[in-house]
């Protein structure tokens, strides 16, 4: 039906409308992630490569010996998908038996919050978290220590849609 295809096509383009309105040109495409950690930020190079191993499990400390907690955003978040697909270049299915073999010599994945709001607030107030957010959910509670751009696509402009942002 023709006249159904218009219809939604319409939705699509009010949508991407009201999403560039609400969150600013921060959401236009292509989406830029905020790595974000509590305003005394740890005493390390904050990398790709670091924050891979940080994420992974495989650096739990800081050069001053401070404990680094890395959050996660929970599995069906279109914003972990692509920051894990941008760090570690693994498809989910590799990503799982990773944590799988891990879980059995006693490393736990990283803790899972239930939205980015949630980990904006975790980050701000807890030494040696780190955390990753649209850029446009971030706020003066936090240090941005870096910024990855994402590639556009449905799954980037959904995280910047997440509920619970500023």
């Amino acid at each position: 039906m023709p006249g159904n295809r218009s219809r939604q096509s319409l939705i699509v383009l009010a949508a991407r409308v009201c999403l560039a309105a609400w969150c600013g040109s921060a959401c236009a495409a292509p989406l830029r992630l905020a790595v974000i950690t509590s305003p005394q930020a740890p005493h390390i190079t904050l990398d790709r490569d670091t924050l891979r191993n940080i994420f992974l499990k495989k650096i739990f400390v800081d050069g001053a010996g401070q404990r680094l907690i890395p959050v996660n955003l929970p599995p069906t978040s279109p914003l972990r998908k692509a920051f894990f697909r941008e760090l570690t270049h693994m498809p989910d299915a590799q990503m799982q038996d990773y944590w799988n073999r891990q879980y059995f010599q006693g490393v736990s994945p990283p803790y899972v919050l239930g939205s980015q709001l949630a980990v904006v607030r975790f980050v701000a107030t807890t030494p040696g978290a780190i955390g990753y957010v649209a850029s446009c959910h971030t706020d003066g509670s936090v240090q941005v220590v870096l910024l990855l751009t994402l590639p556009d696509s449905a799954d980037a402009a959904a995280a910047c849609a997440e509920t619970g942002g500023h």
